[in-house]
């Protein structure tokens, strides 16, 4: 009797611990689903987007500021109040087809906008908030900067082989600025190879941004390889410049061509023959670099403008003075973008490929005078820029030492 009645006691303790338990698990249940429930808050651009409807769209053709606004009920005194309000810090005329911008509109029944962000490119955006008080402010994403390494070996040509290695257009043209006083990147040989240590922007972590810096290179060229540094070399002003493993700067006081990625159609030859004019001799005191009309024409060295002009044989033309020892010249440019008495740093653009004057296709003839004399820039013994100060050598050699560590632990 008295086990009967122990093992009715103990299953109506086991029903009611069970009871319990699931009664628990509910309520455990009830809680998860009311945490899950509670929404995320999201923000954005400054702004917690869960406050506004939010519209993401992209200029169309057709689209303007005004046009925007009055599609999302703003009146026409008030678009007209905002321009007038913002025209020192967004000029509303200027939003370009196919940026991106943002709406956010009032949680009510008029949907009506209360700010506008327009998208200037991935980092940088503006801000119009036209609610009581208009603001209009310019600003960019949070960017973090990653360090990362690539390589590559050329198969055609450095943009084609950048485009196979999944890298940044942007890159192509920093290399190319950086042996712009020794490599002619038109006449890169197949097999030719590059090993490169750099920076990259990214937006949020995640998005990427672009190319920040290029901090070390190693380039094969020919078979012969040169390396390159980015070391801060003005702690004045902040500046930076590349060097080679043995504190050589890389900079020369002239590049070595006025045009990116072109090539030599002809050479300064003085004794030239042309069938046309008999086979005498007409000599060609230039050397002439074609590339497509509009192509950009850069100062090979720093001076100032003593020519800016347009004549029947040159077409227009620059000349600039460096020094006392050195002048240039650059003719044949659809436009010039410099006149007299301007100062040009090295690689400014003053003009464009063109067509004018004495010309069978588009080029620039560059000409190249040494102590009054028309020479061969591609021959002359052209003075080197500025060195990095014997002070500085002794942190500089320190400060490559990890990354020619890094380049040579990057595989081909």
């Amino acid at each position: 009797m008295k086990l009967k009645k122990l093992k009715k006691f103990l299953y109506i303790i086991l029903i009611f611990n069970t009871f319990f338990s699931c009664t628990n698990n509910i309520k455990d249940n009830e809680d998860s689903t009311r945490i899950n429930s509670t929404p995320k808050i999201i923000k954005e651009y400054g702004y917690i987007l869960n406050n506004y409807n939010v519209i993401r769209d992209t200029i169309r053709p057709g689209d303007t500021f005004g046009a925007i606004l009055d599609a999302n009920h703003v009146s026409q005194s008030k678009i007209f109040e905002v321009v007038s309000k913002i025209k020192d810090s967004f000029d509303v005329r200027k939003v370009k087809i196919g940026r991106p911008y943002v709406l956010l509109n009032s949680k009510d029944s008029l949907n009506r906008t209360q700010v506008f962000i327009y998208e200037k490119n991935k980092v940088d955006y503006a801000v119009i908030d036209i609610r009581d008080r208009i603001t209009s402010y310019n600003q960019q994403k949070p960017i973090s900067i990653i360090k990362n390494t690539a390589s590559g070996i050329i198969t055609s040509s450095l943009s084609e082989t950048m485009e196979e290695q999944h890298l940044s257009p942007y890159m192509t043209d920093e290399l190319a600025s950086i042996y712009a006083w020794t490599i002619d990147f038109f006449r890169l040989q197949k097999g030719d190879r590059f090993k490169v240590v750099y920076t990259e922007k990214f937006i949020n972590d995640t998005i990427p941004a672009g190319l920040h810096e290029i901090k070390a290179v190693y380039f094969e060229h020919r078979g012969k390889a040169l390396l390159a540094f980015n070391f801060e070399d003005d702690t004045i002003h902040g500046t930076s410049d590349y060097f080679d493993e043995k504190a050589n700067n890389l900079r020369r006081a002239f590049l070595k061509a006025p045009v990116k990625f072109s090539r030599i159609s002809s050479r300064f030859n003085l004794n030239r023959r042309i069938k046309y004019y008999g086979y005498k001799i007409r000599a060609h005191k230039g050397t002439d670099f074609a590339a497509p009309i509009g192509t950009p024409i850069l100062a090979t060295a720093d001076g100032t403008v003593s020519k800016s002009e347009r004549n029947r044989g040159n077409g227009n033309y620059v000349k600039i003075r460096h020094n006392s020892a050195y002048d240039t010249q650059y003719l044949h440019m659809k436009k010039r973008n410099v006149k007299v008495g301007d100062y040009v740093s090295q690689g400014d653009v003053i003009g464009w490929i063109g067509m004018t004057g004495n010309t069978g296709g588009p080029h620039v003839c560059y000409r190249f005078w040494k102590n009054g004399k028309q020479v061969d820039p591609l021959k002359a013994n052209l003075p080197p820029s500025k060195p990095l100060p014997i002070e500085l050598h002794k942190s500089y050699f320190n400060f490559i030492i990890p990354l020619q560590e890094q380049l040579d632990c990057i595989n081909f």
